[in-house]
């Protein structure tokens, strides 16, 4: 049987990662490992000032192995490798299903897509489920076709170099559903404000807000795809180099050297002047 391992960031309680137990039991042996507390907007910090705490949860029954973490969501990824996994490898890891987008620049900002990258980076094959749904009581059901076909594709038919999936659901009823878009990050962004306030004693502080703003034309971008009706599935890749720039600088390499970097010119600058004194 395969093994799956499963995490999350909304915390080992949360509806969205029930729900995805659920379906990926279908499929192979699991092991849980997640936040004992909501960990939202981690990204990819780890804990290091102070020690982590792991303890076995019954949340889900007798029948399944899981844990409880004090750590973020990267940490219980670690903790599952280094510790818990006792020498297993597991043939995927599912990560969600989260409260709300993780398209377009909230991948950087999500913990729910940490934890599958940093599954990624050790080389097994992983997604991360995002519903655009914020509420408390959300119907993950509306979920479940897409996670269960893409959970078996990749135990089937395995992942492309890269080994990270990014899988948005819109918040729709199941028939309104259009089917899954395989498409590129979008350029869209977050426009963001502080709220100040005062606590009772008088000392401000403040209340981060801000507006999703997507200008993004072109419609196989992910967030064009969800406000489309679509279910939006972007591979993904821990690599940030920016190639295109990376061309660029490369062909003007030497001029960016700063005077004394080395060259037989600079050293002969340097050398005039020791003999100076």
């Amino acid at each position: 049987m395969p093994l799956i391992l499963i995490t999350n960031d909304d915390g080992i309680t949360a509806g969205g990662l029930k729900e995805l137990v659920s379906v990926a039991r279908e499929y192979g042996d699991v092991l849980v490992v997640a936040p004992d507390s909501p960990q939202s907007a981690q990204g990819h910090a780890i804990t290091i000032e102070r020690p982590v705490f792991v303890r076995e949860s019954d949340v889900f029954g007798p029948d399944v192995e899981a844990f409880e973490c004090s750590g973020t969501p990267v940490d219980c990824v670690k903790l599952a490798k280094s510790v818990l996994l006792n020498g297993r490898t597991p043939d995927i890891c599912v990560s969600g299903i989260n409260h709300g987008s993780n398209a377009a620049i909230n991948i950087i900002y999500s913990g729910t897509m940490s934890a599958a990258m940093e599954a990624s980076l050790e080389g097994t094959p992983s997604i991360g489920f995002s519903f655009l749904d914020y509420r408390a009581d959300a119907d993950f059901t509306v979920c479940r076709p897409y996670v269960a076909r893409l959970i078996d594709h990749v135990l089937t038919e395995g992942m492309a170099e890269g080994n990270l999936y990014n899988v948005n659901i819109p918040n729709l009823p199941a028939d309104q559903i259009k089917g899954i878009k395989v498409c590129r990050q979008a350029e869209a962004r977050w426009v963001e404000e502080y709220v100040r306030g005062e606590d009772p004693r008088g000392r401000p502080y403040y209340w981060l807000t801000g507006k999703f703003v997507n200008e993004e034309p072109r419609q196989d971008a992910d967030a064009n795809a969800l406000q489309n009706g679509y279910v939006s599935l972007v591979p993904s890749h821990h690599d940030l180099t920016n190639y295109k720039a990376l061309s660029e600088l490369q062909e003007i390499e030497a001029r960016l050297q700063p005077p004394e970097s080395g060259n037989s010119a600079g050293q002969g600058n340097k050398k005039q002047r020791l003999e100076q004194f």
